[in-house]
């Protein structure tokens, strides 16, 4: 990983962790000089991680609501990749797979791609990735209309399309999930889509890293019961794992 991409993660860091920071404190922390930082931040204010204000940036995130998606993409990488590849043994060849959005799933894309699989992707990310290479991997297009910044596949046009098939498997992310609360979103309309696409499949495998365990965000998707199996990584909270168990989960940790 490049030497900016570091800072730019750890600049992220920093500043949705204090809600603000001055160009002088981050080159403090960072080692960088203060006109580095100043490029750096308006890179991340042009990837929406953040808000440019005079003499530093502020955070965009408050209480409640979705990181964003530029942001996430560099969130725990090496284990979203071990969560995708673990998805990827789940499925066997000639499936069809239902992908979700969210950056855990655009992994799980990277590696169908390789595979004699069918995917229907409900995200603009993942359709691209399979898309701009010829492989081994059919590719079925929903409609729908993407989310500003995430590239998430939602509306009516994308609840006909899951409406009108069926999968073998739906893989879906989360933002959070507990035994108590079950599978939730932060978004109405993006819980709507995972509620149809549990649906519209035969079993369900939730991707998600360990951060999301524990937590509840706004909007109900279902409960544990609808899993076939969840694949996390060893951040989750083993109390949390263990009440998942207990209400039927199959959790597979890597």
């Amino acid at each position: 990983m490049s030497s900016s991409m570091n800072r730019h993660r750890l600049i992220t860091k920093i500043v949705r962790d204090s809600g603000a920071a001055t160009v002088q404190d981050l080159a403090g922390l960072t080692g960088a000089s203060e006109m580095t930082i100043r490029r750096d931040l308006d890179i991340l204010a042009g990837q929406g991680v953040l808000e440019r204000v005079r003499g530093g940036a502020r955070t965009l995130l408050l209480r409640g609501e979705e990181p964003p998606f530029a942001l996430r993409a560099h969130e725990a990488v090496d284990a979203k990749r071990r969560i995708a590849a673990e998805v990827s043994a789940l499925i066997a060849d000639g499936e069809t797979v239902l992908l979700d959005s969210g950056t855990t799933c655009l992994e799980v894309a990277r590696l169908l791609r390789e595979r004699p699989v069918t995917v229907l992707p409900l995200s603009l990310q993942a359709i691209h990735l399979l898309g701009e290479t010829p492989g081994p991997a059919k590719l079925v297009v929903p409609g729908g209309q993407p989310r500003t910044g995430e590239g998430a596949l939602t509306g009516p046009l994308t609840l006909a399309s899951l409406a009108a098939l069926r999968f073998d498997t739906a893989v879906i992310g989360c933002c959070g999930l507990t035994a108590a609360d079950g599978m939730t979103a932060y978004d109405l309309d993006d819980a709507a889509v995972k509620k149809a696409s549990i649906a519209s499949a035969r079993r369900t495998v939730l991707a998600t890293d360990g951060s999301k365990l524990g937590h509840t965000a706004y909007a109900y998707v279902g409960s544990v019961d609808l899993l076939h199996t969840l694949v996390t990584d060893t951040t989750a909270p083993a109390d949390e794992v263990t009440a998942l168990e207990r209400a039927g989960a199959v959790v597979k940790t890597v």
